[in-house]
């Protein structure tokens, strides 16, 4: 990983767009920070196509792609998304809805399964939302203990789900889609662009292991600070890392490319 002040004027003028996470890359203690949203903005006004893509439910995509200045908002780690369509939003899915359906299916047996193999395992509180994925909370509400997290992950991987943690939640899901399949699929559909195309062309900015699809898809790709802590479950590094930490670290890369820019 190079330091962010690195990134060339070059990379910078050709961007074509940027794509963020949002837990612990844009926010700090699960808040939006003011530096953090001044930075989106700051984006916004060069006229780019921004992306959000999380872990985080689909139902608070939906209020992200209403209210921020973004083209579109990613959920669920890839499972579906949301984007302006005026007057108001569309949203679409990686899944057919007769997949979804047997999915969900599956989910709820595995969270049966789960939470009486380990006891005091608790789901997301934002499972609520969610459409497509089963959220453990890990790290947000509660710390779950390493044991316990390695046990959760091989039921999951028992049960034939795919498995992602992120620096709050432990998710599970059964299809294809990951964060940069799911971008993928949300650019075409709200852009109307070939992201596969033009992907050198597009920053990907993030922090955790469920960024690892991502990082690998996106030659152009930095992580904010605390990235470092989470090497381990990335198969590949950012290019770039921020000194600054979470959305601190966010405004620190958009304030470089910003200057870069000029």
């Amino acid at each position: 990983m190079r330091p962010i002040a690195q990134l060339t004027p070059d990379q910078c003028r050709s961007l074509a767009g940027v794509v963020f996470d949002i837990d612990d890359t844009l926010t700090d203690g699960g808040q939006l920070t003011d530096v953090a949203y001044r930075a989106l903005w700051d984006l916004a006004r060069e006229a780019l196509p921004l992306v959000a893509v999380t872990g985080r439910p689909l139902g608070w995509c939906d209020v992200l792609a209403r209210q921020w200045p973004i083209a579109a908002a990613v959920g669920e780690n890839g499972g579906g998304w949301v984007f302006r369509r005026p007057p108001g939003v569309a949203e679409g899915y990686f899944d057919a809805p007769v997949v979804r359906a047997q999915q969900q299916q599956r989910l709820r047996q595995l969270q049966e399964e789960a939470c009486a193999a380990i006891p005091g395992l608790r789901l997301a509180s934002d499972q609520r939302h969610r459409r497509v994925d089963l959220a453990f909370d890990v790290a947000e509400e509660t710390r779950l203990p390493a044991e316990d997290l390695d046990r959760l992950l091989h039921l999951i991987g028992a049960a034939g789900a795919r498995a992602l943690v992120s620096s709050v939640h432990a998710h599970a899901y059964f299809g294809a889609h990951d964060k940069a399949s799911g971008v993928v699929r949300a650019v075409a559909e709200a852009l109307g662009r070939d992201l596969d195309g033009e992907r050198s062309r597009w920053l990907f900015v993030g922090d955790s292991g469920n960024d690892a699809a991502a990082f690998a898809y996106f030659p152009l790709s930095a992580g904010v600070g605390n990235v470092r802590a989470h090497l381990t479950r990335l198969p590949v590094a950012p290019a770039f890392v921020a000194d600054e930490e979470r959305g601190r670290g966010f405004a620190a890369i958009v304030a470089t490319v910003l200057r870069q820019r000029r």
